[in-house]
């Protein structure tokens, strides 16, 4: 079993926030190339409102197309009891639900309460488990809100017990626009791992300020063992208009595979994905490892 589970939100979180419209085609093609990487998770699409996220109005159809290959889990957001329907009905077997750890993110980004999403995540979640769904929670601005600025480590904790107390299999602890620093991610893991266990925490790094690598290996020493990242860098934050994306899995990859560990995954092969989703978006990528070996590639 390896050391580290990477779990891949570059077809989700990577691509969601991207103005050009990716085409069905290509999504398929990326999924199924990074699950041919080895990565033991994709979270492959969300069954949101297309009126507020377009690019995930093809969720179904994404869903129909890709390759499962055994051993890898395939992930779709569900925030609500409509597509957690749809979901279901496009075989889904594992998705998603988001909170946020400030009031104000919460309104702006689901124009619901804290009370309020919870309230629809205990349905959501009840059904999705008598269905046999397996559901991740996720919990975002946990280390800083856009609009609230600090947000209480008390709170942060107070709201990941109550997601597993949902019954969610694991919380994505999530620094939604980039803010979080090893100082800090040491102190929310300290108050943390003395209420929830490790194994039932992973992390969910943007790499806004550069710190997300530096992050991962502040978490290590928490005996965290999941994180979160996008192939290529894809992805950021509407709220941090011109920050870089998530945590990039090639660069993820190549500090733990330099530091020993084991995740299972090929970096040569996430690296050829990326570089095959790129036209689409019209830009280049963010990843370091990615332009550094495509400047290479160049010469």
């Amino acid at each position: 079993m390896p050391d580290i589970t990477v779990y891949e939100v570059g077809p989700r979180d990577g691509l969601q926030n991207e103005p050009a419209m990716v085409p069905v085609a290509a999504k398929v093609a990326f999924v199924n190339a990074l699950g041919a990487a080895g990565l033991p998770v994709i979270e492959v699409s969300a069954f949101v409102s297309p009126t507020w996220v377009p690019q995930m109005a093809d969720a179904e159809a994404v869903s129909a197309g890709i390759e499962r290959r055994p051993g890898t889990r395939y992930a779709a957001l569900a925030p609500n009891v409509r597509g957690l329907d749809r979901a279901l009905a496009a075989g889904v077997t594992e998705i998603g639900i988001f909170a946020a750890s400030s009031e104000t993110f919460s309104q702006r980004n689901i124009n619901q309460s804290i009370e309020q999403s919870f309230a629809t995540y205990r349905d959501v979640t009840a059904r999705a488990l008598a269905a046999g769904l397996r559901v991740r929670g996720y919990l975002s601005t946990a280390f800083g809100c856009p609009f609230e600025g600090d947000v209480p480590i008390a709170q942060v904790v107070r709201l990941t017990k109550a997601l597993l107390e949902l019954g969610v299999y694991e919380v994505a602890v999530s620094d939604t626009i980039g803010v979080a620093h090893p100082g800090q991610v040491s102190g929310v893991l300290t108050a943390l791992t003395d209420e929830v266990p490790a194994t039932s925490l992973a992390l969910h790094f943007h790499d806004t300020r550069g710190t997300a690598l530096a992050n991962v290996l502040a978490a290590l020493d928490f005996n965290i063992r999941t994180f979160d990242a996008s192939a290529g860098g894809l992805g950021g934050c509407p709220y941090a208009p011109g920050a870089s994306g998530n945590l990039a899995t090639e660069d993820l990859l190549y500090m733990l595979h330099g530091l020993g560990l084991d995740t299972g995954v090929s970096i040569d092969a996430v690296y050829e994905a990326s570089c095959a989703i790129e036209p689409f978006v019209g830009h280049p990528l963010p990843s370091r490892y990615v332009r550094a070996r495509a400047a290479t590639r160049a010469r």
